[in-house]
């Protein structure tokens, strides 16, 4: 033998190749419940309530995924796609997300900052002209409001805390933004660039002063232009390469095409307790222009379709530290940041803080729900719902079509009934 040649140590061998398993068990593939410490015959309790609100017409249908420890261990579709068609919702379906779009948007723009393109910090008008000054509508005593300039610039950190003071366009000074024609989150219909509309709302009254308040609005939809500023790109074709493409999400983006359209779950709405088809037009209140529209209009804040795998594919990469299959979108610290509490001494809900995109647990029993310090989450005006819960390396993804849902149940149910199932 050549003195040189050195006989490979099987131990060794094997011993490297176990260093590399963390990284492989994170291909997100499908496993056994009992493999993760949880109990299949519990999740059949899932499973039971899920069919039963189909089979009572709370819900048309509904796809819900739960992975644990990076695998698919529950991945079920109850109910039906189409009711007057008589098509049946398959696991593969695609959904309107809604506001489960704020999640991927607040992840590109960290993508950005962790590229040396823009810091947190910075106020958005540096990057959008329109909003280096913003003003806001002051309530005056006996009715009527004051519009007044802006205590300070609204930040990057403001849109992703949702502490700009931009609403829906509600509150005081909504009379101005009805004269604009931009009111509500759905803008999918519109037949002008994210960047043009946003451009627009620069120039219309905030409902509160920059850091003051937390108000759900635009916040997300304004972080769309900005990527599409810093970036060089449309939103669309950033996200598309920068998220979708490298994390496997091949069903998810803001138009669908012919070919998926089969695919796209219809919209009910639940009216006097009866479950009824949305009509065909009528922006979020119908079936929406995600086939027909005119595909301008790409809405970081509400705009995106996606199904339970690839959204649990965006979430497995968050539960991972900022990795999935190889491909590092965010470092560890950087998730670190997105999911603690921003929010200092600003009224939230109850047991709750909002991060950089997402609610946080902060008190268990001041929420009142089954789960953990540190869970984060959100969910989707067509009464949709997602969460992480890095303390059980849990993830759930539920989704179904339902605007408005009135008093219907079943995001606590599934809530209840994934918990349950922990055996471990």
């Amino acid at each position: 033998m050549n003195p040189t040649t050195r006989r490979i140590n099987p131990l060794v061998t094997l011993s490297c190749l176990a260093g590399l398993l963390p990284a492989l068990a994170f291909a997100f593939e499908r496993g056994a419940p009992e493999d993760v410490g949880m109990s299949g015959e519990r999740l059949a309790r899932l499973s039971a309530a899920l069919q039963a609100y189909a089979d009572d017409q709370r819900l048309a249908g509904s796809v819900t995924l739960v992975a644990r420890d990076g695998k698919i261990v529950y991945l079920e579709a109850f109910g039906q796609r189409d009711r007057e068609a008589g098509d049946a919702m398959s696991e593969d379906d695609i959904f309107r997300i809604a506001s489960q779009s704020k999640a991927i948007v607040s992840v590109a723009v960290m993508m950005l900052e962790e590229q040396g393109e823009l810091l947190l910090t910075d106020p958005v008008g540096k990057y959008l002209p329109a909003f280096r000054e913003t003003t806001v509508a002051v309530p005056r005593d006996g009715g009527g409001y004051d519009v007044v300039r802006a205590a300070r610039p609204i930040t990057v950190r403001d849109l992703l805390t949702h502490t700009s003071g931009i609403a829906y366009g509600t509150g005081p000074g909504d009379d101005r933004w009805a004269a604009a024609g931009i009111q509500g989150w759905y803008l999918a219909d519109r037949d002008a660039g994210i960047r043009d509309i946003v451009t627009r709302m620069a120039a219309l009254p905030a409902q509160a002063h920059p850091g003051r308040s937390w108000i759900y609005g635009y916040n997300t939809d304004i972080l769309g232009a900005l990527v599409e500023s810093v970036s060089g790109q449309s939103l669309d074709r950033y996200l598309s390469e920068h998220i979708f493409e490298p994390l496997g999400m091949k069903d998810t983006q803001f138009y669908l095409s012919r070919a998926q359209r089969d695919r796209l779950a219809t919209v009910y709405s639940m009216q006097d307790g009866r479950l009824t088809r949305a009509p065909e037009q009528g922006g979020s209140a119908g079936q929406g222009a995600y086939v027909e529209g005119p595909r301008k209009a790409f809405s970081g804040g509400a705009g995106l379709l996606s199904t339970a795998t690839d959204y649990g594919r965006f979430l497995q990469m968050l539960l991972n530290g900022g990795e999935l299959d190889g491909h590092r979108l965010l470092s560890r610290k950087t998730v670190e940041l997105m999911t603690v509490g921003h929010l200092d001494d600003i009224e939230f809900n109850s047991g709750q803080n909002f991060g950089l995109g997402f609610s946080v647990v902060e008190d268990l029993g001041a929420r009142g729900q089954p789960g953990s310090k540190g869970e984060f989450g959100w969910g989707g005006a067509y009464h949709s719902t997602y969460w992480v819960d890095p303390a059980e390396k849990l993830l759930v993804v539920h989704l179904t079509q339902l605007i408005p849902a009135g008093d219907v149940d079943d995001h606590g149910k599934v809530r209840a009934l994934v918990y349950q199932a922990i055996v471990d």
